[in-house]
């Protein structure tokens, strides 16, 4: 049921990119982002994405344009 609060976790090596790709992505919409994990050497990043979508277009959308990324390597 809409709205409701979505958390997108999203992989990728450079982690300052990545949090850059989630707020350009996420805009005008407000998001949380927080460090969820590294890998055991450090070249891969997870950062949770936690934002409130009004609908389920609007969420899709955001999935969309997150993969659609160079800098996202997987989202979950």
């Amino acid at each position: 049921e809409y709205p409701c609060t979505w958390v997108y976790k999203v992989i990728g090596e450079d982690c300052s990119l990545l949090k850059d790709v989630i707020v350009s992505a996420c805009s005008p919409l407000s998001v949380k982002i927080s460090h969820s994990h590294a890998s055991s050497k450090g070249k891969y990043h997870s950062l949770n994405a936690e934002v409130e979508v009004p609908s389920e277009e609007v969420r899709l959308k955001l999935y969309k344009t997150l993969t659609s990324s160079p800098a996202v390597k997987i989202i979950l």
